[in-house]
């Protein structure tokens, strides 16, 4: 299987070291990523779930701030400046927009490089198709000077050997294309999360303060 794929390579011209080598940096931009994203996931739950909502839940506002302070999570950056705002007595539009602010200022690491890849695999794609179009037009102009008995097998082969760029450039876009999509689909889940925590804190607000009007 190996050496099928080592001749495969092999056979394709030099349009697969391009193809290869997009393939390669794309393949690297996943792998940190994927790790990347799943760190931020693995924190925020930690310093959310476990750190700062039982004590915004107990209305321990100070404690909670510095629970968010002492936290290096995205979540809690967001979730921090919504609290700063309470602190300060401020209007419930104001905690919702400092939220918005921490989570403009976080969202671009989040999505630094995913887009990437959409752009490696149209590259692949295109990069394959160069290298057969070049090979099509080599493989005529050797045929037209050669035998006109070893024509029809030196032209069949030389288009195949041609269409290998086109399989590869696929078979590199194809991947990296999924992988945009589930790093993507990570992201919007993260930032998900930052949304429905903005949305418990501006609930526990609501609550306290209706309790306090009703006091």
């Amino acid at each position: 299987m190996l050496d099928t794929m080592i001749r495969f390579f092999q056979d394709g011209g030099p349009f697969m070291y391009p193809i290869a080598a997009v393939l390669a940096i794309g393949l690297a931009i996943t792998l940190e990523r994927f790790f990347y994203l799943a760190s931020v996931r693995r924190r925020n739950r930690v310093a959310f779930e476990r750190g700062i909502l039982p004590l915004l839940q107990k209305r321990d506002y100070q404690r909670a701030m510095k629970a968010a302070s002492n936290s290096d999570s995205a979540i809690a950056a967001i979730v921090g400046a919504g609290i700063a705002r309470l602190l300060n007595h401020s209007r419930r539009e104001d905690i919702e927009y400092a939220m918005e602010e921490g989570l403009m200022e976080v969202l671009p690491c989040l999505e630094k490089r995913t887009q990437y890849l959409a752009t490696l695999a149209n590259i692949a794609t295109l990069l394959g198709l160069l290298g057969t179009i070049i090979g099509l037009i080599a493989a005529f102009t050797a045929v037209a000077a050669a035998d006109p008995s070893q024509k029809a097998s030196l032209l069949s082969e030389s288009i195949s050997i041609a269409m290998n760029t086109t399989a590869f450039g696929l078979m590199s876009a194809i991947p990296l294309l999924m992988f945009h999509a589930v790093l993507q689909t990570r992201t919007n889940e993260i930032v998900d999360s930052f949304e429905m925590a903005g949305v418990k804190l501006l609930n526990i607000i609501s609550d306290q303060r209706s309790q306090t009007a009703l006091a």
